[in-house]
């Protein structure tokens, strides 16, 4: 079971209320099964791997992106990380205070926020990885070399498709929201 709900009771569900609208359903039951996947992938990992060295998900990834990248300014890891400044401030901090990682400003420019792995943070980084590769792996259990190329070269072409159109896509679809009928919920 994926959640309260299984997957087929969720889809018979979903169907049940949407029968009426104009919609296409097979764009939305893969995105939200891409969606679905990647909740239950995320808490597997949680729950396993990162569980007994008190990792979350958001903190493994801000340590992935500094042990890749090496020295690496806080907005570069927030971006890369797929998380918010503000957040990542709190990870940041909570990370050092355990002692992986260390922030520091720069001298030529103190408007800067720099994050660095210290030697604790590599040496976890270099016998947790392996571990979590072997959850990556467990992960695509059953399927096929030639399907787990099929996914990586499906899910790069979506990232591609995101990193070359969504800006403008998000500008045209909230035009569209901001001229619909559609409540405004932040006003009120």
């Amino acid at each position: 079971m994926t959640g309260y709900y299984t997957l087929r009771e969720t889809e018979k569900a979903v169907g049940e209320r949407l029968g009426g609208l104009e919609i296409d359903v097979e764009a939305m039951m893969a995105l939200s099964n891409l969606h679905r996947t990647a909740l239950v992938v995320r808490n597997h990992f949680e729950q396993s791997v990162l569980r007994d060295v008190d990792l979350s998900w958001t903190g493994f990834v801000v340590l992935w992106v500094v042990w890749i990248w090496g020295d690496i300014e806080t907005r570069h890891v927030a971006e890369e990380s797929g998380i918010s400044k503000g957040t990542l401030t709190g990870v940041a901090r909570t990370l050092a205070n355990r002692g992986l990682l260390t922030r520091t400003t720069p001298a030529d420019d103190r408007r800067l926020s720099v994050l660095s792995l210290t030697d604790r943070g590599k040496a976890l980084m270099t016998e947790l990885f392996p571990r979590f590769n072997a959850e990556e792996v467990y992960s695509l259990e059953g399927l096929s070399q030639r399907r787990i190329a099929e996914l990586t070269r499906v899910l790069r072409h979506m990232l591609n498709h995101f990193e070359q159109t969504s800006t403008g896509r998000q500008a045209e679809v909230r035009q569209e929201v901001q001229a619909s009928t559609l409540p405004n919920l932040a006003t009120g």
